[in-house]
Parts: structure tokens; sequence; C-alpha cells
């Protein structure tokens, strides 16, 4: 071998390894964005002794927003619908106060570090409505489903276990 071939064979190996350290660096980027931007929303059974609420609340705990794509309810472990005004009518209309509702619809939008109630009694003592308590700790589960501004990922916030 002269020095002409060892030096031809030297480039190739530098632009072979070059453009393997450039692929990984550029997925180590995509991942990196991506997770800057991941959504983490969590269901919570809350009593608000302060403001006297109680209800499911959820928080975006993540650093970008979450797109809902689909929810599913289920009442006593059968599947009544999406999480719309329909449906909390369904479940509202045998008890004995209104409670308050705050519907997901496909397409909505939940906001890095936005908390709010999907179902909430204000004015709550668990005296009067320990029926309600029951109802979102046991009875009534929401699933959502949603994903970042980059789409595709399916994340999944389930109600937490009483």
């Amino acid at each position: 071998m002269n020095s002409d071939t060892v030096t031809a064979i030297s480039a190739t190996a530098i632009a072979l390894c070059s453009l393997w350290l450039g692929y990984s660096q550029i997925k180590a980027t995509r991942l990196h964005n991506r997770q800057s931007v991941r959504p983490l929303i969590q269901q919570r059974h809350t009593m608000a002794y302060a403001d006297h609420k109680a209800g499911i609340r959820i928080v975006n705990a993540g650093l970008g927003p979450a797109i809902v794509t689909k929810t599913v309810v289920r009442l006593d472990g059968e599947e009544i619908g999406q999480w719309d005004r329909q449906t909390s009518d369904q479940i509202s209309a045998s008890l004995p106060v209104r409670p308050f509702v705050y519907a997901l619809r496909p397409g909505a939008v939940v906001l890095a570090g936005q908390s709010t109630f999907l179902f909430h009694l204000e004015h709550f003592t668990m005296a009067e409505h320990s029926w309600f308590w029951d109802l979102v700790t046991q009875r009534l589960m929401i699933e959502i489903t949603y994903e970042s501004l980059y789409g595709g990922e399916n994340f999944t916030a389930l109600p937490p276990q009483s």
C-alpha cells in the first residue's frame, strides 16, 4: 500500500465516524426537544378545605401543553362515553346536587402548569356530601389520552388508585 491509499482509507474512516457522530447528535437533539415540551397530566381526588371544593382535579405538571386526543368515562365499570356535557349530564341526572363540570373534548389543550377541576362540588362537607366523595373516588373513572405538540405519543392519565 502506498501513502495515497492509506490517506484515502483514513479520510474515508474519518468521514464515516463524522457521519455517525452527526446522526447520533441529531437523534439526541430531537429526543431532548421532545422531552422539553412533554406534558404530564395527573388526576387527583381533591378535598380543598380552604375553599370547600371537592372533586376530580387535573394538573399538567409537565413542561409543555397537553393536547387531549380522547377521553373515556366509566361509571361503576361500564363505559358511558367521553368526558363532555352529555356524559356529565347523564352522571349528574340522579344526583341530589348538580356538580360543576369542565369538559375535555378531543383537541382541548391543557396548558403547562394548569390545574382545574373536571368535576366538583362547591360548599362541600363530608357530612352532607359523602355520596359525592364515594362517586368520584370509587365509582367514576375518567381516562384521558393526550399528546405533546409533536404528536403521536398517546400518553394516558388515569385516576389515582384509591
